[in-house]
């Protein structure tokens, strides 16, 4: 169960995986756009999972019409607006929401820095008005190369303090971290920290490049994390702080299921790991799902399910002043 005594919190949310099928509804019809459905029944079945992909990218090409019908910036900043009013709904206190510029702007063409500013513009509008503490997190896309991520980490400096850190994301297993050292020096000396997708379409290996030489202080996923003994150790000593994805890893292959998923082990090893969404407009749940559905089958105690909340609290980007407050802030509502 959801503990009452600790900030809700989701640190691992892709904004573009998060984007209402009514929405993609009207920004479809807005924009006179062959989409293959004129109902939500109708659309569901195009966008969100309802059996496991045959891996990460299979699931990835959920995500044609969620960023398809990003026609322009003002449905840029509407569906990032809308994302922190779910949250809201959901009950959540605090998230960290991620995108890349790149990825979003390719089907239309559109520019990634005004994309970029277009976004964080929805987020701090929404957090505004729902009083949601929203964190920004800029995404590389490895699948686009090095050369076309450093014009996406440009467009993201360019809007450098509305930012909390930078994430490298996309196909792992054809496009490893080693691509991507010279980006995340430039991250980390401008002051941003750092999370990496690591060890779920590549192994151990994955994550121990993540670590040494991009700086990651968490890793998203890391579901091949617990093979290697030496790196569990390393993550431990090393207070890493890991970001899982339960519904979301049944559904890429990356688990065979809930019962098979190393969080429980993760956090019998005593490791910083914690329970999110991923792409909740993808997977059809939410975090309240994640904690109450999902991390039970997955075979987690009530104990364990508090301290996955209570990790989530200790690893989020935030100053030691802005955990105090977020926490205070329970007792005071």
């Amino acid at each position: 169960m959801i503990s009452s005594n600790l900030p809700l919190i989701d640190l691992h949310r892709h904004l573009d995986g998060s984007v209402r099928l009514q929405t993609i509804l009207d920004l479809a019809k807005q924009h006179d756009l062959p989409l293959p459905a004129k109902s939500i029944e109708q659309l569901r079945p195009l966008v969100q999972v309802t059996e496991p992909q045959p891996g990460v990218m299979a699931f990835i090409a959920k995500f044609e019409w969620l960023v398809g019908v990003l026609v322009d910036y003002q449905a840029c900043q509407r569906i990032a607006y809308e994302n922190v009013l779910d949250a809201k709904a959901e009950g959540i206190h605090y998230i960290e929401l991620r995108f890349s510029p790149l990825f979003m702007s390719q089907p239309h063409q559109l520019d990634p820095a005004a994309l970029t500013e277009a976004v964080l513009d929805g987020l701090e509008k929404g957090a505004e008005e729902t009083g949601v503490q929203v964190n920004a997190i800029g995404i590389l896309s490895r699948h686009f190369g090095p050369k076309l991520a450093m014009q996406e980490l440009n467009a993201l400096i360019g809007q450098h303090d509305r930012f909390v850190a930078l994430d490298l994301a996309g196909d792992e297993a054809n496009f490893p971290g080693e691509l991507f050292v010279e980006h995340f020096k430039i991250a980390r000396d401008s002051g941003w920290q750092v999370t990496v997708h690591a060890g779920e379409a590549a192994g151990p290996e994955s994550i121990w490049q993540a670590v040494e030489e991009l700086g990651a202080q968490r890793i998203g996923h890391a579901t091949r994390l617990m093979e290697d003994p030496l790196l569990v150790e390393n993550i431990y000593q090393n207070h890493i702080g890991i970001e899982t994805n339960l519904t979301s890893n049944v559904q890429t292959s990356t688990v065979p299921s809930y019962a098979e998923h190393p969080l429980k082990a993760m956090l019998d090893a005593d490791l910083l790991a914690t329970i999110n969404t991923d792409d909740p407009g993808i997977s059809n749940i939410n975090l309240e799902y994640e904690y109450t559905q999902a991390a039970p089958a997955a075979g987690l105690s009530s104990a364990q399910i508090e301290l996955a909340q209570a990790n989530a609290l200790e690893i989020a980007f935030l100053s030691v002043e802005e955990k105090e407050a977020l926490q205070k802030s329970l007792s005071i509502a």
